[in-house]
């Protein structure tokens, strides 16, 4: 169980439902309290910014992609930390997601442990 200062939630947005439901179930389970939603759109509509202490995106969606997402954040001056997940890592995306404040960024298929580390440091910062 994880010590999480505030009890800050994590959000995932992700359009792969087994992806989205792997994740939510992984976190969930190291004692983290966790928000799942389909799209970045969801999310930013959720009335629920203010609580989350880490986001975990994937950047390639159908409609806003999880560097737009980042960009509107970082518009609104929200200080979400970010965790990227993608099965398409490229060099430029990384760098481009890096340099915008990401705090991480895994490539699928990823290590369930580095994802649960990133997540927990996000989480104490």
């Amino acid at each position: 169980m994880s010590t999480v200062k505030e009890a800050r939630v994590v959000a995932i947005v992700d359009d792969d439902e087994s992806v989205r439901d792997a994740v939510l179930a992984l976190i969930t389970t190291d004692g983290i309290p966790t928000l799942a939603y389909v799209s970045a759109e969801g999310f930013l509509n959720s009335g629920q910014l203010n609580r989350v202490g880490c986001l975990v995106t994937d950047i390639r969606m159908p409609g806003m992609s999880g560097l737009e997402l980042q960009s509107k954040l970082n518009e609104g001056r929200y200080k979400i930390p970010i965790i990227f997940i993608t099965a398409h890592g490229d060099e430029k995306v990384r760098m481009q997601a890096m340099r915008s404040g990401a705090v991480e960024f895994l490539v699928k298929p990823f290590d369930d442990e580095a994802l649960l580390e990133s997540v927990r440091a996000a989480l104490n910062s």
